[in-house]
C-alpha cells in the first residue's frame, strides 16, 4: 500500500489569517480557543494555518467564542472571479 500525501482542502470555509488575527486580538491562546469551542489544539491549529476547513458549525462557535461576526471569520468569494481564479480587480 502506497503512503498518503498530505494535501490541503481544496476550498476552506474560513479566511486562516482572520481567525488566527480575532484571536489574538481577543488574547487567546490557540488552546483556550480550542477549549471554548470544544475541539482539540491541533485541530485549532490546522483550521489556522488552512490545513483544514473549519465546519460551519465549528466555525459558528469559532466567532461566538471570539464574540465576533461569523462573516469576519468567512472565506472571501468573489463571484465570477472566483471561478476562473482571478482576484477582485482582475480580468
Amino acid at each position: 500500500m502506497k503512503p498518503r500525501t498530505r494535501t490541503r482542502p481544496r476550498r476552506l470555509h474560513q479566511e486562516p489569517e482572520a481567525v488566527t488575527w480575532a484571536r489574538q486580538k481577543c488574547g487567546l491562546t490557540k488552546r483556550a480557543l480550542a477549549d471554548l469551542v470544544g475541539i482539540s489544539e491541533q485541530l485549532m491549529g490546522e483550521i489556522e494555518s488552512g490545513w483544514r476547513s473549519a465546519t460551519p458549525a465549528n466555525l459558528a462557535k469559532i466567532a461566538a467564542a471570539l464574540n465576533c461576526p461569523i462573516v469576519v471569520l468567512e472565506r472571501k468569494r468573489y463571484g465570477a472571479a472566483a471561478q476562473d481564479g482571478a482576484g477582485p480587480g482582475e480580468s
